[in-house]
């Protein structure tokens, strides 16, 4: 995978690129990351990228001609790798407050892709009609303002690259996560089995397989439904997990307001 930045701030991606599993992922010939100084597409002698917004009002805004120009140079590139093909299939992607809400399923289908374009907005905004007319996805990371887009592609670019076959160390790693199959996973333990006090599930313990998918299905479910309920509606459910949350709403009913009964067993 070639993953694509175009950004006024490439010194910014150092060091999140090359530490951890990022890092590790560029060493194994997985993804090549290519950053994009916007500034360098700039028409005037000041590499000036921002100017007021038409109509008044705070802040600067992103230029049209620079993104575009930037873009259009990625493009030339892909497509003397892959031909037209390469540039129709690789996304742009506009990491802005008004995006799409990225999240696990993005993720998944973005780590498909050959090419990845990551397209950092910053100030009060960008022109609309990079929006309109050179992104192919707006994406945003949450429901909150941060200086720029920068943050936000190196969430993008770290969920997506981990997700690449080899990426981790552990193959299943991956499918064993939250969000995956829609629920919150399952709380986790290592030595000691005992600490301060406080002990290991018996279950985790017990060497019994089954048991312990029983039980990190279910506590998955719990978290879920006490954390992220807005996910159950979209989760894959069997009639064993809508048993099991029926009798976690009946406990409930019955006086277990904070924290329902769950078996280890």
């Amino acid at each position: 995978m070639n993953v694509y930045i175009v950004t006024l701030f490439p010194a910014m991606f150092q060091g999140p690129l090359t530490e951890s599993i990022l890092k590790r992922a560029t060493e194994q010939g997985l993804v090549q990351f290519h950053l994009v100084d916007l500034r360098d597409f700039a028409t005037d002698k000041h590499r000036t990228c921002d100017d007021t917004p038409f109509g008044g009002g705070p802040g600067m805004v992103l230029k049209p001609e620079p993104a575009f120009a930037a873009v259009e140079r990625v493009r030339e590139e892909i497509r003397a790798q892959r031909g037209d093909q390469g540039v129709r299939d690789a996304p742009v992607i506009l990491l802005t407050p008004q995006g799409k809400l990225f999240n696990q399923s993005v993720a998944v289908a973005l780590a498909r892709c050959q090419d990845l374009v990551l397209l950092c907005g910053h100030y009060e905004g960008v022109d609309e009609r990079v929006a309109q007319h050179l992104a192919t996805l707006e994406l945003s990371i949450g429901d909150y303002i941060l200086t720029g887009g920068e943050l936000a592609a190196m969430v993008v670019a770290d969920a997506v690259v981990r997700l690449l076959p080899g990426a981790l160390h552990a193959p299943e790693s991956p499918h064993e996560e939250s969000f995956v199959g829609g629920l919150l996973e399952a709380p986790q333990y290592t030595r000691p089995a005992e600490f301060r006090g406080w002990k290991v599930p018996d279950v985790l313990l017990s060497g019994d397989h089954a048991k312990v998918a029983r039980w990190r299905r279910q506590q998955g479910l719990l978290r879920t439904w006490q954390r992220r309920p807005d996910l159950l509606a979209r989760s894959q459910l069997s009639l064993e997990d809508r048993r099991f949350l029926d009798c976690l709403r009946q406990q409930l009913q019955q006086g277990h307001e904070t924290e329902p009964k769950i078996s280890d067993s």
